[in-house]
């Protein structure tokens, strides 16, 4: 069976997870080597004892940084054989100066370094910090040195006067250079690929060859152009790049329509001019914002305010007395960006048909969507769009109970009825993981041998998990549709937008997985496949009993709807104001069955209001990422090795201080690769971050970090309170009873971790300090407090399930939510029983049933819904649990349950249980959503 990633892909983009096997990385510590060995020549030379054995140990770091200088324009391989020749001749002082320059160019952003260089310097004028933005143009073409210098003076000369976007060409012999390049050096946004070029590099990047082995045996073995391989595999590493191809042949109408490769073809090098401005007009087209170019030409022209808005053009703040520090702090341009109208281009957001459409189109092709929405009330507001889109009353939805609360009130105000599913549980850290696809598959199976498969409309799960579980997207929908073709998903993704511009990542999230699985289920290689396994399930239903439990399933390609949304806090991990989000959805029967449907549900959740600022900063985000964001979401993710390799490598620190890995989050029966951890001793290797991230139904992302507290004898709502908030001034938003939850995002610096890695280290050593000084009493007592949030954790409870005045006739563990939560607000029904009443309660056989959602912090989802039965376990979980921050209970009162009386009269239906949701029915037709051409 073919898996969802093949083990060729999955291999070469498995380099990129670590800082220890990135070249780039290796290319500035190389740098950072060649300044300090320069400095004691000059030492050396000033007391006249410059050897040959110096001079040759300088020569072997330009001859060790070479194979990847050469990947890039400045300093380049042209100005690396310069450097060497003056060290050859005993250059000391001038070759010092020089590399000392060129270091200290290279520590500063990549666009003011490559400006300095002589040619773009030449023709751009003097570097401005808001100067010209500067590309990388990779030419991958095996023509001789004096051709290539012919044709980049005619590019050279087609850009003379450009001042917005400037470019530069890097040269590249063969396939193998060619997606080194595309991997190591992040300014690149262009490829001009020749038809006819070698496979193999005359001189490889040792670090990569083994890993892009495989590609030039398959390339050899299937005979496939080289500038078809070239664009294949880029598209696969970064998508988001601009492909010309090169050809001195008419036919290239395969590679250009069938496979979408290539941007355009271009005949041989015939028009430098024309070349130049294609290049220029693709990057400046993913450099555009629609929405934001509009407001700042609406901020810019004169217009007299009179409409709702007062604040609008500052005049109110301004020319106040009183509000003037408001103008001062938040300066001018908020204020004239602001307005209640949807002319002078600024478009509706409830109905786009201008510059907001135009943004969410471009946003569609950048996430790999066919059809994009910006929401400006945050996830929790697209996740009840999806709800109210998919859903209708009495239909059943598959969800993991430790979902967002969002989706929890989504069902509850869809009147659809939830059947929830228990995720695994890591005791020693008090944290829910993901649900396993088996428990998945059972429940189906369950409905389905009760006949009630036909009421289940929708799985919702949530990928990634708070504390960084990873579901394996693409194998779950497979096999769950292998049972119901038509199921829906909708994939939470608050906290993983960032992946979609990191290739190993990218595979597991809902859009890349719908449109591999789509491609997949489309083809006939696909169909062969399930015809053989049909054929082995014999007559009948394949799809029944055990043996589907057990088996892997395949879904029968001619019945098969994918319907797949994915909703991303944009906000959490990209550029984007507060409360900016984006739905994401990829869905075959969407204008058939999802656009009047989803039209009334922005127009029910979406504010007619929205804020323009946060609006525009969406459109902003997706610009930064189309354009920049496979560079900064690979420096997050080295950030976050060197964090764990820091943590660990320290005695002090890890005595008292651990970051969770795979061999602790994910349990061993998911880990199929056998991955333990990403550093120290047992570390993945190439092979092991290959087999995880293509075949474990879980992974750990490594931005995730969350760190054990408990050895310090803090809590994690104490140690984030007391020491990294208080003591410290570092902000986390997550906590479990004893780990705290540390994010390593596009916004997080290096420097940020040395902050933080110091501020760890003090307080380590303060405590270092209070223990050597304590007492044999007060030693006991820390001893104690460890034990307690080690070894003495409450247990996780499970769903404890809907009592049966709430359970719909038939059902196999669904609830009516809605009807739960609307008999709460009639006051005669409900009742607080204090909590250290409850167990007793329980023991007297006396059922307890929450009227409420009840949301501890942590772990920040509810442990009780309305119409759910309390049990012993959620009791003792509660009386356990030292949190400050319980939504839905009153410690004055204690636990808000139904009476025992409104129990009676629900289960005999003589109780009105709240309003009737109006039967919604099928409304195709009735809406003029603009629906964007698939992408």
């Amino acid at each position: 069976m073919s898996e969802p990633m093949t083990s060729l892909e999955a291999g070469v983009q498995a380099h990129l997870l670590s800082a220890v096997f990135n070249p780039e990385q290796v290319r500035l510590d190389v740098w950072n080597r060649l300044r300090e060995e320069m400095s004691r020549l000059e030492a050396r030379q000033a007391e006249g004892q410059v050897s040959p054995e110096h001079v040759e140990q300088v020569l072997s770091l330009f001859a060790e940084v070479h194979p990847i200088e050469r990947l890039f324009v400045f300093p380049g391989e042209v100005r690396l054989h310069r450097l060497a020749e003056m060290a050859r001749r005993h250059d000391v002082a001038e070759l010092a100066q020089e590399v000392r320059r060129l270091v200290a160019l290279l520590s500063l952003h990549h666009d003011r370094a490559a400006l300095l260089d002589d040619g773009a310097a030449s023709r751009s004028g003097a570097v401005e910090p808001e100067g010209p933005h500067y590309f990388t143009t990779l030419v991958v073409d095996d023509m001789s040195s004096e051709d290539f210098a012919r044709v980049r003076r005619g590019i050279l000369e087609a850009q003379r006067g450009e001042r917005q976007f400037v470019h530069e060409m890097l040269q590249v012999r063969s396939v193998e250079d060619a997606l080194v390049a595309v991997l190591v050096n992040n300014d690149i946004q262009v490829c001009v690929v020749r038809q006819d070029l070698p496979l193999r590099s005359r001189a490889p990047v040792k670090q990569l060859r083994a890993v892009l082995e495989p590609i030039i045996a398959e390339a050899e073995r299937t005979g496939d152009e080289a500038s078809v391989v070239v664009a294949r595999w880029i598209r696969r590493l970064r998508p988001h790049l601009n492909v010309y191809l090169i050809t001195d042949e008419s036919l290239v109408g395969r590679e250009m329509h069938t496979e979408r490769l290539f941007d355009r073809v271009f005949y041989r090098y015939e028009s430098p001019l024309e070349l130049n401005v294609t290049v220029v007009d693709g990057v400046r087209g993913r450099y555009r914002t629609p929405f934001f170019d509009a407001l700042k030409q609406y901020a810019s022209k004169p217009i007299g305010n009179f409409h709702a808005l007062p604040i609008a053009r500052g005049h109110s703040v301004f020319n106040s007395r009183w509000l003037r520090d408001m103008g001062e702090f938040y300066g001018p341009n908020l204020f004239m960006a602001e307005s209640s109208s949807t002319s002078g281009g600024l478009d509706s957001l409830l109905e786009p048909t201008g510059s907001i459409k135009e943004a969410q189109e471009m946003a569609a092709r950048t996430f790999g969507s066919r059809h994009t929405f910006f929401v400006t009330n945050g996830t929790s507001t697209a996740n009840k769009i999806v709800h109210q889109t998919l859903l209708q009353p009495g239909d059943v939805v598959l969800i993991d109970r430790n979902c967002h609360k969002s989706n929890h009130y989504g069902l509850m105000l869809s009147g659809a009825h939830p059947l929830y599913l228990d995720a695994y549980p890591v005791r020693e850290y008090a944290i829910y993981g993901g649900v396993a696809l088996s428990t998945i598959k059972a429940k189906l199976l369950e409905l389905k041998s009760a006949g009630r498969l036909d009421k289940v409309k929708l799985v919702v799960l949530t990928n990634c998990t708070f504390d960084g579980l990873v579901y394996h997207p693409e194998r779950v929908m497979e096999e769950l549709l292998a049972i119901k073709p038509d199921l829906a998903f909708l994939w939470d993704e608050a906290w993983f937008a960032f992946a979609t511009f990191m290739p190993l990542a990218r595979q597991r999230t809902a859009m890349s997985a719908a449109k591999r699985l789509a491609e997949r289920l489309r083809s006939r290689a696909y169909r062969e496949q399930y015809r053989a396994w049909r054929a082995k399930r014999g007559d009948g239903d394949p799809v029944v009993g055990a043996r589907a439990l057990e088996d892997r399933l395949m879904v029968d390609p001619d019945k098969v709807r994918l319907r797949v949304y994915a909703t991303q806090s944009t906000h959490k991990s990209l550029s984007a104001f507060r409360q900016g989000s984006m739905l994401h959805v990829w869905d075959e029967d969407f204008e058939r069955r999802a656009v009047a449907q989803l039209t009334e549900a922005y127009f029910t959740h979406i504010t007619t209001s929205p804020n323009h600022q946060l609006v525009a900063s969406l459109d902003l985000a997706r610009r930064q990422m189309d354009l920049e964001g496979f560079a900064m979401v690979k420096e997050a993710y080295q950030l976050s090795m060197r964090m764990r390799e820091r943590l660990r490598e320290d005695p002090m620190l890890h005595r008292y201080l651990r970051l969770l890995d795979a061999e602790q989050m994910v349990p061993k029966v998911f880990r199929e690769s056998g991955l333990n951890r990403y550093v120290g001793p047992g570390s993945a290797g190439v092979e092991d971050l290959t087999r995880a991230w293509s075949q474990d139904e879980f992974v750990l992302d490594p931005t995730r970090m969350t760190l054990f507290t408990a050895l310090t004898g803090r809590n994690g709502f104490e140690f984030r309170g007391k020491v990294l908030m208080e003591r410290l001034g570092i902000q986390v938003n997550h906590t479990s009873i004893n780990t705290v939850l540390l994010n390593a995002t596009i916004g997080v610096t290096w420097g940020s971790l040395s902050f933080l890695l110091d501020g760890l280290r003090q307080e380590v050593e303060r405590l270092e300090m209070t223990l050597a000084q304590a007492t044999g009493v007060e030693r006991k007592l820390f001893e104690a407090k460890v034990r307690s949030i080690t070894e003495e954790l409450p247990p996780l409870p499970d769903f404890s399930g809907f009592h049966p005045a709430f359970q719909p006739s038939g059902s196999v563990g669904e609830g009516d939510l809605r009807s739960a939560f609307y008999l709460a607000y009639q006051e005669e029904n409900c009742e607080f029983v204090p909590l250290t009443e409850a167990a007793e309660a329980l023991e007297s056989g006396r059922p307890l049933v929450s009227t409420r959602f009840v949301v501890p912090y942590p772990p920040g989802f509810p442990i009780l819904v309305p119409g759910q039965e309390v049990s012993p376990g959620i009791v003792e979980f509660m009386t356990k649990l030292d949190v400050k921050e319980v939504h839905g209970y009153r410690p004055e009162l204690g636990l808000s349950v139904f009476t025992e009386s409104a129990l009676e009269r629900v289960a005999g239906g003589d109780v009105r249980r709240g309003p009737e949701p109006r039967e919604t029915g099928a409304r195709e037709g009735t809406g003029h959503w603009p629906v964007p051409a698939p992408h």
